[in-house]
């Protein structure tokens, strides 16, 4: 099926481009006369979107449903194209190369970034029930190999499956990890082909932590004129494709990890959007925020706002505020209630029904209506968009030297662990997570995380 997901791809982009040039003929039709240049450049240029969008490897099996190359390879066709049709005003007509700049091109761009993210929904939901996806040989070492599908199975959205293992020949009886997990030892690193034509794979994994380079290299051989792709895993997790950089030295590829970056002028654009985007929304949602304030005052005691000491970036706490979603004295109730906390697994206390919750305050934690007025800590700069969770001083202070990395950057009004499962995440998991946003930010993942949120927040998944 992934193959077969390419073809829709290619025709989704001709109907996308098609409508662009629709558009610019419609808003300007006295520039595409019937036998003039302009019309053929019109007709042309849907054919000409998909062929740069090919050339870019856009339609490529391995950039389709994971990751940001899928839609970073539509802005290098698109740049592409702004700049022949730039090159071509000074040899046709310039009306009709400027019509096709100005409103064909951003108008396909937007249409097919729409259509791949639509795709790529559909795409994730036939993965997550076991379709589309791409059977996978793992070459490794046992463990490693189990621990490769366990990350596989846990990010369903990458599409790929671990059907079978091959070890060395040593290790061959140290099986039992696979065993538990359904994956077959079906041969060692001098069967790979046939391991691959035996399980109908489509990808090969090298762990390259477990094997050897003359390996690697005698796999790569095997696999020559074979359908199968062969991939190598460098063991390096939570690290993203910006920062890595392959650099072949003296006839050895060497990967260069960049270091993170904590501050300069991306840092300087972040904090201003983030306190433009705070004012609009105070002044967009001030007769929300006014009407939540009343709901919750005029339905139990207490103040509508909610105040509490947390910990921000470097260390520094601030006051975070927040709707009021518990009875008043709430606070002093954990040590009553230490024994049904559901999250033993770290340091946060979480449960599921908690009896301190107020009906609207049930309501408001379910929609997170309750955050909102965070957004004044966004506008004060104690607070990000998005970040790490806001960190109790209780737990900050329990933390370990890799957990206090969490506090590099400002902690977020969202973040990842928000859109990928909230309170249903263990303590571990929220780390995780946290720390791959401190380690690899970028204004596009920012971004990323505030559509994502707004799906999370309207399904309602994971709070509580």
């Amino acid at each position: 099926m992934p193959r077969r997901h390419a073809p829709l791809l290619i025709v989704g982009d001709l109907v996308c481009a098609t409508l662009g040039v629709l558009l610019a003929c419609v808003l300007r039709p006295h520039h595409f006369d019937l036998g003039s240049v302009s019309l053929a450049l019109a007709v042309a240029a849907p054919i000409g979107w998909v062929v740069l969008v090919a050339l870019n490897r856009g339609y490529e099996v391995r950039f389709l449903g994971a990751g940001s190359s899928e839609f970073a390879r539509l802005f290098y066709a698109f740049l592409q194209c702004v700049a022949l049709m730039t090159f071509g005003s000074y040899a046709v007509d310039p009306h009709a190369t400027r019509d096709l700049t100005v409103l064909a091109l951003p108008a396909t761009l937007l249409c097919s970034l729409a259509y791949r993210a639509v795709g790529r929904t559909w795409l994730h939901r036939r993965r997550a029930r076991g379709q589309s996806v791409i059977g996978v040989v793992a070459v490794g070492s046992p463990e490693a190999v189990a621990q490769f599908a366990d990350t596989m199975r846990e990010n369903s959205a990458a599409g790929m499956r671990v059907v079978g293992a091959c070890v060395s020949g040593a290790e061959r009886r140290a099986t039992r990890a696979l065993r538990e997990r359904d994956i077959p030892v079906i041969g060692d690193l001098d069967s790979v082909l046939q391991a691959v034509a035996d399980s109908g794979a489509q990808r090969v994994a090298v762990l390259s932590g477990d094997t050897a380079a003359l390996s690697v290299r005698r796999i790569a051989w095997q696999l020559e004129g074979a359908d199968a792709e062969l991939v190598v895993v460098p063991g390096i997790e939570d690290v993203s494709g910006r920062r890595l950089h392959i650099q072949p030295v003296a006839g050895v590829p060497l990967l260069h990890v960049d270091e993170p970056q904590f501050g300069g002028v991306g840092r300087a654009i972040k904090s201003i959007f983030d306190r433009t985007a705070a004012l609009l929304g105070l002044l967009i949602l001030s007769p929300v925020l006014l009407l939540l304030a009343l709901l919750v005052k005029l339905t139990s005691e207490g103040p509508a706002l909610f105040v509490q000491t947390r910990v921000g970036r470097d260390g520094r706490t601030f006051r975070m505020i927040k709707f009021r979603s518990m009875y008043s004295g709430a606070e002093r109730q954990v040590s009553e209630l230490k024994n049904r906390n559901e999250a033993a697994d770290g340091l946060l206390f979480k449960i599921r029904n908690d009896p301190r919750v107020t009906p609207v305050g049930r309501f408001l934690r379910k929609s997170s209506l309750d955050e909102l007025p965070q957004l004044f800590n966004v506008l004060t700069g104690s607070m990000s968009l998005v970040g790490p969770r806001p960190a109790l001083p209780s737990e900050v202070a329990q933390y370990g030297q890799t957990v206090y990395r969490r506090l590099l950057v400002k902690p977020g009004l969202t973040g990842l662990w928000q859109v990928s499962g909230r309170s249903d995440l263990s303590w571990e998991e929220s780390v995780r997570l946290d720390l791959h946003y401190v380690e690899n930010w970028s204004l596009a993942l920012d971004v990323s995380v505030l559509v994502r949120t707004a799906r999370v927040v309207f399904s309602a998944a994971g709070a509580y």
